[in-house]
C-alpha cells in the first residue's frame, strides 16, 4: 500500500513541476493579490490533478478513447481560456497602473478573492486532456505489479493530490515573494506585462499542431 501511495507522490511531482501557464498565473495571482487567494488556487490545481487520477484509477484503459475524440477541441477552449485570461490581466494592470489605485482598492475583482480563484483554476485545469491521459498511462503501467483494490487506488490519488499541492503552494508562495519585492507601481505594471505575455505564448503554442 506505501508503494501505490510513493507511486502517486512521484506522478504528483511529475505533472506539477513543469512550469506551464497555470503556474505562471498561480505566481501572478499571489503577486499581485495576496498568498491566501494564491493558496486558493494552488489547491484548485491540486483538487483537478487529483480528480484526473482517480478518473484514470476508476476508468482504466477505456478512458483513453473516450478522451482522445475530443482533446483537440478541449486544447482549443483551453487556449481560449489563457488568451482571455491574458487580455483581462493586461487590462487590468494597465488601468490600475494609469488610475494609480493600489491594488488592495480592487481585491474584490477578477481574480482576486479565494473562492474566484479556486473556481477559475479548477476549471481551467480541467480543461487540460494531456492530465487526464497521463494517469491513464501510469495506471496501465504499473496495473500488473500493483494491487487495482480501493485501499491503493486511494492512496495513490492521495499521493497525487499531496505532491501537487505541496508543489503548488511552494509556486504560489514564490509569487507572494515576488509581490512584495515589487510592490511599486512600476514593478507591478512589469509583472503584469510580463504574465500577460508569457499566458498569450503559451495560449498560441497550445494552438499549433504538435
Amino acid at each position: 500500500m506505501s508503494g501505490a501511495f510513493l507511486a502517486g507522490v512521484v506522478a504528483g511531482y511529475g505533472v506539477a513541476i513543469p512550469v506551464g501557464a497555470i503556474a505562471i498565473l498561480i505566481l501572478g495571482i499571489s503577486a499581485r493579490t495576496s498568498f491566501r487567494v494564491g493558496a486558493a488556487a494552488a489547491l484548485a490545481v491540486a483538487t483537478a490533478d487529483g480528480l484526473y487520477a482517480a478518473v484514470a484509477t476508476l476508468g482504466g484503459a477505456g478512458l483513453a478513447g473516450l478522451i482522445a475524440p475530443v482533446a483537440g477541441p478541449l486544447r482549443v477552449l483551453a487556449a481560449v481560456v489563457l488568451l482571455g485570461l491574458a487580455a483581462h490581466g493586461l487590462w487590468r494592470t494597465w488601468s490600475t497602473h494609469r488610475s494609480g489605485q493600489p491594488p488592495a482598492a480592487r481585491a474584490g475583482a477578477g481574480l482576486g478573492t479565494p473562492g474566484r480563484a479556486f473556481a477559475a483554476l479548477l476549471g481551467l485545469t480541467l480543461l487540460n486532456p494531456t492530465t487526464v491521459l497521463y494517469f491513464t498511462a501510469l495506471v496501465l503501467g504499473r496495473r500488473d505489479s500493483a494491487d487495482p483494490g480501493a485501499v491503493p487506488a486511494a492512496l495513490f490519488v492521495a499521493g497525487v493530490f499531496l505532491a501537487s499541492a505541496s508543489w503548488q503552494l511552494l509556486v504560489a508562495g514564490g509569487g507572494t515573494v515576488v509581490g512584495r519585492a515589487l510592490t511599486g507601481p512600476r514593478g507591478r505594471l512589469v509583472t503584469g506585462l510580463v504574465s500577460s505575455a508569457l499566458i498569450a505564448a503559451l495560449a498560441v503554442a497550445a494552438l499549433l499542431p504538435g
